[in-house]
């Protein structure tokens, strides 16, 4: 227990997320008797934490560069209208629909790190004309019927479909189970051991400092567990979506690109200092331009799983929802200050925001207390922020 006391103490910045969410878990099994933790729910809750996780992931890195953007709300609706459009209207087929949002959207974020990085402007300005923009588009994309119904079944599968299970639902060995997820999260476990145990050994080679053998094997067999009990619930229910599949696959990516990679520590080195990543030979424009491109293609990416998943493009579609990121963000533990950020918390902050959510909703809270309760959640996560940065010093 000492031991765990001081880890926690000198990590509590990366821990607390996920203590957080234990019990915000907690609480809603208990209120709800259990319905919460059910299968159905929590694929429900996975599926529409997608296209905000998506979001996350690239207001991490714009914040870890010291910025953020309040168009990708609007734009995301906007890209989702784009390819409604196309498919109902222009008769593109999904396909090369889905590829025309990604490459306007990869375009409309490096056009927005055009007046921010080359030009000087605030980056709140530049935003929030973006946002006064796409909300116009928007609204002219979907002029003609208000509401875009989008029938294709291609696409309509990304935000709603589960993968197809390769083993017969009716076999006597766990009836009514998606044993393809069971084994994806066997393998999950392997992955995670190995890989913790592959990062121990390099840590100890280089003679870094490690957990105890004690605690180490205590983690292992924790989050085992936690991964197990997630695979046996969403087995319960359809199996592992589509969403989910491209939520994890992004989550690795982009965690790779910004642990593993020179990249990666170019935007943690602007983050931090500016001035000095500059004198160092780093380009904080091209940087500037590389997060912001980044972010505009996540936001295609989560403008087609908001579509795919409501079928239809409507004039509200997106409203709000860059709040709803950057809440997810900071909760997951990015710094208000820049330079301080990981993409696996901010999917963790992303699932604990659509946690309250779905809990709040399931006890029949009033709106407008969830608003207020959501509000006191994100000031709390800024104030433990500034806080723990300044025992740090």
């Amino acid at each position: 227990m000492n031991e765990i006391r001081k880890l926690l103490r000198q990590n509590i910045r990366d821990y607390a997320m996920y203590i957080a969410l234990a019990v915000v878990i907690g609480i809603f099994t208990l209120l709800t008797h259990g319905i919460f933790l059910s299968s159905r729910n929590i694929s429900n809750l996975l599926n529409q934490t997608g296209y905000l996780a998506v979001l996350a992931i690239g207001m991490t890195l714009v914040f870890i560069i010291r910025y953020f953007d309040m168009s990708v709300g609007y734009l995301s609706g906007f890209l989702g209208a784009i390819a409604a459009n196309a498919m109902v209207y222009w008769g593109i087929p999904s396909p090369l629909a889905i590829l025309l949002v990604l490459a306007v959207g990869l375009f409309a974020g490096l056009l927005m790190a055009i007046p921010i990085a080359s030009l000087g402007v605030p980056a709140f300005i530049a935003t929030l004309a973006g946002w006064l923009i796409y909300r116009g588009a928007l609204l002219l994309a979907t002029l003609k019927n208000g509401t875009i119904i989008i029938p294709d079944k291609f696409f309509n599968a990304i935000g709603n479909a589960a993968l197809p299970d390769l083993f017969p639902a009716d076999s006597p060995i766990l009836p009514d189970m998606h044993k393809l997820t069971l084994l994806l999260g066997i393998a999950a476990i392997i992955w995670f051991i190995v890989r913790s145990i592959v990062e121990r050994k390099s840590k100890q080679a280089y003679e870094f400092e490690v957990i105890p053998a004690g605690l180490f094997a205590f983690k292992l067999v924790f989050m085992s567990l936690i991964i197990g009990a997630i695979a046996w619930i969403i087995a319960g229910y359809n199996g592992v979506s589509w969403t989910i599949v491209i939520m994890l696959a992004l989550m690795f990516v982009y965690d790779f690109i910004m642990n593993q990679t020179v990249l990666g520590r170019h935007i943690y080195a602007v983050g931090g200092n500016p001035e000095a990543a500059e004198l160092s030979g780093i380009s904080v424009k091209r940087i500037t331009f590389i997060v912001f491109g980044s972010m505009g293609l996540l936001t295609a990416v989560s403008g087609i799983l908001f579509a795919s998943r409501l079928q239809s493009a409507t004039t509200i579609a997106g409203a709000g929802l860059e709040f709803d990121a950057m809440s997810a963000a900071y909760i997951g533990g990015v710094s208000a200050y820049g330079g301080v950020g990981k993409v696996t918390s901010s999917l963790v902050g992303a699932i604990f925001f659509m946690s309250l959510s779905s809990g709040m909703n399931l006890l029949g809270t009033d709106i407008a207390l969830q608003y207020i309760i959501k509000g006191a959640v994100l000031l709390i996560a800024v104030v433990f922020d500034v806080q723990t940065r300044k025992a740090k010093r």
